[in-house]
């Protein structure tokens, strides 16, 4: 993890344990002596990758810094179920009342980055790379993109700060498609600012092969061909390749894991997937005390 997601990460477990605290935590306080101590496993309930092992130490240990976590597991390791990720010692209060907020955080950032593998084991012996989207949980940005590289795929563009991409709304709004038809020369002016301003590469969403023809002609870094069926993603490879092979071609909308092989095969260079982040299934983890 970088500096700047580890700060991030510290503060999202204190809100975490707050929502899940809130004014105490009742049924431990009533049921579990504050000198007990104890010791628990983190077991795997699932086979993948590992991601967030770091996370869920800080948790125990903000929680209680006397509770001692040792990891038998790191960032990236592929689990089978019944695995030992990490052993947690100390107060049995204190491991009770942190699970909860650590596996949640271990589920959700292992599932991306397993379903993230997944993708990428799909397109292996191509030269494409699986990117990740903004289709992120709110907050939680920073965290599901480190699980994303974990997983083996690679971020887009972290927020709308470090990244130009027009997408078809940018074209309407500023009159340059108006049905369907694209003003060129407008374009090249909007092209020709940005460049003036930033070094950023200037990235192009098009809804069609007839928008990629005129929109290539301009020649952005990177077309992004929305939604675009199998035909049309390969006509415009095969018109990328002879005229302008300097351009990368990025696809997204309407990927899963049953179609991405086949478009990883056409030429393209990126292949964005938003599912990734927004709907992976949940990796399962469960706390067990082991005395």
């Amino acid at each position: 993890m970088t500096r700047e997601e580890k700060k991030l990460a510290e503060k999202l477990i204190k809100r975490a344990l707050k929502e899940d605290i809130g004014r105490g935590d009742l049924t431990t306080s009533l049921c579990i002596s504050s000198s007990k101590k104890t010791k628990a496993l983190i077991l795997a309930k699932d086979k993948g990758i590992l991601c967030g092992v770091e996370i869920a130490k800080k948790v125990f240990k903000i929680l209680d810094l006397s509770l001692k976590f040792r990891n038998f597991k790191n960032d990236g390791d592929l689990l089978i179920r019944g695995d030992r990720v990490a052993q947690i010692i100390g107060k049995a209060a204190s491991i009770l009342t942190a699970e909860r907020t650590a596996l949640n955080f271990l589920s959700l950032l292992s599932g991306i980055a397993t379903y993230t593998r997944k993708f990428v084991n799909r397109v292996s012996g191509t030269k494409v790379k699986i990117m990740d989207t903004r289709k992120t949980t709110p907050t939680l940005r920073a965290l599901e993109k480190y699980a994303v590289r974990i997983g083996g795929g690679f971020n887009h563009r972290q927020g709308l700060w470090d990244g130009i991409l027009i997408k078809d709304n940018h074209l309407r709004a500023s009159k340059i498609l108006h049905k369907r038809k694209v003003n060129t020369e407008r374009l090249k002016q909007v092209f020709s600012l940005i460049r003036s301003k930033t070094n950023h590469k200037i990235e192009i969403e098009v809804e069609s092969f007839e928008e990629f023809k005129k929109i290539v002609f301009i020649r952005p870094d990177i077309i992004l061909l929305d939604n675009f069926n199998l035909k049309a993603i390969r006509k415009s490879v095969e018109f990328r390749n002879e005229f302008f092979p300097q351009v990368k071609i990025e696809v997204s909308g309407g990927v899963n894991l049953e179609n991405v092989k086949e478009i990883a095969r056409l030429g393209v260079d990126f292949i964005s997937v938003g599912g990734i982040t927004h709907s992976p299934p949940s990796f399962d983890f469960s706390l067990e005390i082991n005395e």
